[in-house]
């Protein structure tokens, strides 16, 4: 909290010229004494930051002070601004008046060569709207209440504590404390189709990481593409499980879960895929599409 207070210290005497103490106190809802030990730490961590007794005086920065001049190298304020051109996500944030704000400070210009929208195609504004909700609930610690479209047909209402989203696999999740299961949980964002923050606050828990890798559990599937597939193929896997053939096929080996989503997965290639082991699951795989085209022949 105090690190946090001390760059919002710098970054207000940078934009208002000069203040008082008092005039912090209350900015920050903190005692004067307090900002004057904030403005010791300041000081000692080569910010200069002094302050002038006298009619005129006050609390100022250094003329010419830039944030150029703390702790962060070249490299780091760059990959701060990139971080920033990154982000295309939330409505309630200005990013572009952000960035524009910290490259001032830093006295740096930084190509806006790369960026990221976490919204999928066609639904732009709900997307936004939910990233914003979740990121607001986790950083200020509120209890949400989500509905939840779950792996068993049902949509459930859940009542969580989010702690982290994190990306994996080409999906976002949201790492969750449930309290009706009052366990921890991941939820798949895309599955979440309602957020509501509630009043109530909860204290911020460590989530419990595993060093288990749970694919070693999975059984090994090897499957052969022909070579017009190269584009899924390198979209679906990793380059350590492709081995390339001369004929231009690829064989592909993986370890997944044998489960209703594996047998999806494999029919989305319609004719393109052979499966070569294990064998019980060209038979599975074979029921579904049997079971596919009677429906939708009658």
């Amino acid at each position: 909290m105090q690190e946090s207070r001390l760059f919002k210290i710098v970054y207000y005497l940078l934009d208002k010229g000069q203040t008082t103490a008092r005039k912090l106190a209350e900015e920050f809802e903190v005692s004067v004494r307090t900002i004057y030990r904030d403005l010791d730490a300041l000081s000692a961590a080569g910010i200069p930051v002094y302050a002038e007794t006298g009619r005129n005086g006050g609390i100022r920065l250094l003329n010419d002070f830039v944030l150029d001049k703390a702790v962060l190298s070249t490299d780091e304020k760059q990959e701060i601004l990139a971080a920033l051109q990154s982000l295309n996500i939330m409505q309630d944030i200005d990013g572009s008046r952000t960035l524009q704000k910290l490259s001032a400070m830093f006295q740096l210009h930084s190509d806006n060569w790369l960026e990221v929208d976490f919204s999928g195609w066609g639904k732009e504004g709900f997307d936004k709207e939910k990233f914003g909700l979740l990121k607001s609930a986790i950083i200020r610690h509120k209890t949400v209440k989500i509905h939840y479209a779950g792996s068993y047909k049902e949509i459930s209402v859940r009542t969580i504590q989010p702690h982290k989203l994190s990306y994996k696999a080409k999906a976002w999740y949201l790492k969750a404390f449930c309290e009706e299961k009052q366990d921890w949980r991941t939820f798949k964002v895309n599955r979440i189709l309602d957020v509501k923050i509630l009043n109530e606050s909860f204290s911020p828990r460590s989530f419990p990481e595993t060093t288990e890798n749970p694919v070693e559990e999975y059984p090994l599937i090897t499957l052969r593409f022909p070579a017009e597939m190269a584009y899924r193929v390198y979209d679906e896997f990793d380059n350590s499980q492709i081995q390339r053939q001369t004929d231009g096929s690829f064989i592909v080996s993986a370890k997944m879960p044998e489960d209703a989503w594996l047998t999806g997965f494999l029919l989305s290639f319609g004719t393109q895929v052979d499966i070569l082991s294990p064998a019980y699951l060209k038979e599975t795989v074979a029921r579904q599409a049997k079971f596919i085209y009677e429906k939708f022949k009658s």
